[in-house]
């Protein structure tokens, strides 16, 4: 897999710090998981965010500290996909995002939102979305900008916008500023993980008239 597409480096720095929600993070792991360059660049943002903790002064801890992080981390369990009897060679899901989907694409349950496009929700416990889409080949996204941050994964198939072809493994880490109208290569469909911080924008009347129904 060659991935052309890679993470900002400042989103690799909030990841290495821990300042991304779960929705989030788990799309950057996804992404990490099959970029190596990527995984050069968050060694590098570790070692930064090291050296500034270094030249800061200890802080005391609370007694109870420890046992409050642990509450935390007991407290939510680990949400788990069906187990698949399929081969580890046959995933074609990037193993952080397994746990809630299984290990392979074929098996995801899909809900039609628009014609062409289907959508698979993953619920989490963050103020970010977290969802698959399916897009059939051919078809288009409305144009549309972000209320906030957004993240798009791709796991298959291949779309075209104005900043370039998104095939397996690239991943779009764009922000508010961006307007974009994503069409599908012809050939296949385009499978895609995607994380938002806000409801997308929709830039046509009728594609605003039709957006709570497609809800993305």
């Amino acid at each position: 897999m060659t991935v052309h597409h890679h993470l900002d480096d400042s989103t690799l720095l909030r990841y290495a710090s821990g300042d991304l929600d779960d929705a989030f993070s788990t799309i950057v792991a996804s992404h990490l998981a099959v970029c190596e360059d990527c995984r050069q660049a968050l060694r590098v943002a570790e070692d930064i965010g090291g050296g500034l903790l270094d030249t800061e002064a200890p802080a005391p801890l609370a007694a109870d500290a420890l046992d409050r992080i642990m509450s935390g981390v007991t407290a939510k369990p680990l949400r788990t996909a069906r187990p698949s009897q399929r081969t580890e060679s046959s995933a074609d899901v990037p193993i952080p995002l397994r746990r809630f989907i299984g290990d392979r694409l074929d098996g995801i349950s899909w809900t039609t939102v628009a014609p062409g496009i289907r959508r698979h929700r993953i619920s989490l416990d963050t103020p970010s979305s977290l969802y698959l889409l399916h897009i059939g080949p051919g078809k288009a996204v409305p144009e549309h900008g972000h209320g906030g941050a957004e993240m798009t994964l791709i796991l298959s198939g291949a779309y075209r916008d104005a900043l370039g072809r998104f095939g397996p493994g690239d991943i779009a880490d764009l922000d508010e500023h961006v307007e974009h109208q994503p069409r599908v290569e012809p050939d296949e469909p385009c499978i895609c993980v995607v994380a938002t911080e806000a409801q997308t924008r929709f830039k046509g009347f009728f594609s605003r008239l039709l957006q709570p129904l497609v809800r993305i």
